[in-house]
């Protein structure tokens, strides 16, 4: 069995395929609202337009990087619009895994002298 076998037989959860779906009707509504041809937004994200409509249909295989491509290029709005606040939260996320990653490695005592 190839990897690309294995991947269409996976099974994903319902929250992550509805998740997918959403964002896959934003992009479309957006290509609509926009004028904008499928075939033309397809060149523009370096990707075919059997990828595009697997994207706007919900695909769970298309590489979350093509994804986030396509709805940046008609303007779905993923997270935070503002780059400067976009830049602090990825900042502050950074520094909260780093505090995490202290306390759970530590130097493998259990103190469980409460």
């Amino acid at each position: 069995m190839s990897i690309y076998e294995s991947v269409q037989k996976r099974t994903f959860l319902g929250y992550a395929t509805d998740a997918a779906l959403l964002l896959g009707k934003q992009i479309e509504l957006a290509i609509s609202r926009r004028g904008m041809s499928r075939e033309e937004l397809a060149e523009r994200a370096g990707i075919s337009t059997d990828t595009l409509r697997e994207i706007e249909k919900g695909g769970m295989t298309v590489a979350v990087g093509l994804v986030f491509e396509v709805a940046a290029l008609v303007g779905v709005c993923l997270f935070e619009p503002d780059k400067r606040i976009l830049a602090l939260q990825i900042e502050l996320a950074q520094c909260k895994l780093c505090l995490i990653s202290k306390d759970i490695k530590g130097n493998g005592d259990v103190d469980d002298n409460f």
